[in-house]
């Protein structure tokens, strides 16, 4: 304080302190450096310690923004602002940092303290704030505006500032659950003492998104990432709900309750469906249909996937949003009518298109597969004639889950940045994983015994926003899980 007074001057006090706090502003210093990681130590010329997150390490000791702001109040007695109010973070956290800062401001305002703002910081999204802007990582997060897109896109955020600023209240279901930082810690390992979060009363029980086929390769990717988000999810299996049942998924709608459903049910046999066309039609076409309609009718949320395969390949280069679909084969033509069924009974639902998932969840997925019998010295045969834009799991459920807290609307692609064709993205991958690139043979896709036509080239790009990472940076965070190291017997057993 004494700092202050002599850099302003008695004859020259500020008009308003400004408070910048994050979650992690407040930091827990511990000497016993042996419990933590490297990267987390450092010190003084005279002590070395850990420096690591209040919130992770001992949430006890950490006081929050209320107690900060109070702090502020008692020492300056001077009008207060809180100047940057943000989280790098996945939508709902965004939105429950930001509400519990406006909470916060208004505690410490009943209490007497002369609070006359909070500012919500990164309008527009910070590029590279993940490192302190040390390393040019392309890290883009969004703020109140996602500028991705040919033009600034509103996300939740903006919807919740605007809110907060006219009537001073905002409300989503995604805030109904609590912020990492006040949720039950994970373990870390960490030798500061682990105390219970502090309670904050009782809770409702929040509305869930509503996951169907729950057990499809996608169904997995979804609910893992709600959970890792904190978001309420109830997955279901086809064995537990027909999705084609209209009076069975009404019931299932007016008895969870949900505030949101994603279609992650669908007949997926891209060759088995040249000759088996009316399930594919009743369970991509007749299916998604009836979800959007029972969805529609109770005023929830909707959204369901479709596919690259909608897209001839004709085109000559990737296709956006707004291409006109030109299916080539059963499959593709289901996925075409499902959107326009969708959009006509649900206006307001989502409809992403996807293509060619891997990720670490999944044994069968085109790479995994590759990646294993590679490691084992084994050739492997890929088409190098079809030139495709592959798609990370995590980073499409994180994508989707964002566009859903958001309320998007309309079509939607969501892929990795980058394509190429299969052979030569397994290549791709096996070098980066130390193994025998040359064992991958290139071959026209006519001689692999597809029963279905697929689009010489059906890149996905996007005129509405590109969301997701790199195809690089995907390769990247798949190679580090070392999927195809690990079999989930399970799985195979299926």
């Amino acid at each position: 304080y004494g700092e202050i007074a002599d850099a302003v001057g008695e004859g020259c006090p500020p008009a308003l302190h400004g408070v910048n706090h994050y979650v992690t502003s407040e930091r827990w210093l511990d000497d016993r450096l042996d419990g933590y990681p490297a990267h987390t130590h450092g010190g003084n010329p005279w002590r070395r310690y850990a420096d690591v997150e209040a919130v992770r390490a001992c949430p006890e000791q950490a006081r929050g923004p209320a107690s900060l702001l109070m702090e502020v109040w008692a020492r300056y007695q001077r009008p207060l602002a809180v100047t940057e109010a943000h989280l790098g973070c996945t939508r709902e956290h965004q939105l429950r940092w930001l509400h519990e800062v406006w909470g916060a401001a208004h505690d410490v305002r009943s209490r007497g303290a002369d609070v006359r703002a909070v500012t919500a910081w990164a309008a527009f999204g910070t590029h590279d704030w993940s490192s302190l802007v040390t390393e040019l990582r392309g890290d883009y997060e969004p703020g109140l505006f996602d500028t991705r897109g040919r033009h600034p896109r509103p996300t939740a955020l903006a919807t919740m500032a605007r809110a907060l600023a006219t009537s001073g209240r905002f409300d989503h279901p995604a805030l109904a659950a609590p912020g990492w930082w006040r949720a039950e810690p994970a373990a870390d390992g960490f030798p500061a003492p682990m105390a219970p979060r502090r309670a904050h009363g009782p809770r409702s029980v929040p509305r869930p998104i509503l996951i169907t086929g729950a057990r499809g390769t996608l169904g997995v990717a979804l609910t893992r990432s709600a959970a890792e988000r904190g978001l309420v999810c109830r997955g279901l299996s086809h064995e537990e709900l027909d999705v084609r049942d209209a009076s069975a998924v009404g019931r299932i709608l007016d008895q969870i309750r949900p505030w949101a459903v994603v279609n992650a049910a669908g007949y997926v046999r891209v060759d088995d469906a040249e000759i088996d066309v009316d399930s594919c039609h009743r369970l991509n076409v007749q299916a998604a249909a009836t979800l959007a309609r029972c969805c529609a009718d109770r005023g929830i949320g909707f959204t369901t996937l479709s596919s690259d395969l909608v897209f001839d390949g004709a085109k000559g280069a990737p296709y956006v949003e707004s291409d006109r679909p030109a299916p080539l084969g059963v499959y593709g033509t289901s996925k075409a009518r499902a959107e326009a069924r969708v959009l006509a009974i649900a206006p307001r639902a989502l409809v992403v298109r996807t293509a060619w998932f891997f990720g670490p969840w999944d044994n069968w997925n085109f790479l995994t597969t590759s990646l294993r019998q590679l490691a084992e010295g084994t050739a492997v045969v890929m088409a190098d004639d079809l030139v495709i834009g592959p798609t990370y799991l995590p980073h499409l459920a994180d994508a989707l889950l964002d566009l859903v807290i958001d309320g998007e609307r309309g079509i939607w692609h969501l892929a990795n940045a980058g394509g190429g064709t299969v052979a030569d993205i397994v290549r791709r991958t096996a070098e980066r994983a130390g193994l025998d690139a040359s064992l991958v043979q290139g071959c026209p896709s006519a001689r692999l015994g597809y029963r279905a036509p697929r689009p010489a080239a059906a890149v996905l790009d996007s005129e509405r926003g590109r969301l997701m990472p790199s195809l690089d940076r995907a390769l990247d965070c798949y190679l580090g899980t070392r999927a195809w190291e690990r079999v989930d017997a399970e799985a195979l057993t299926a």
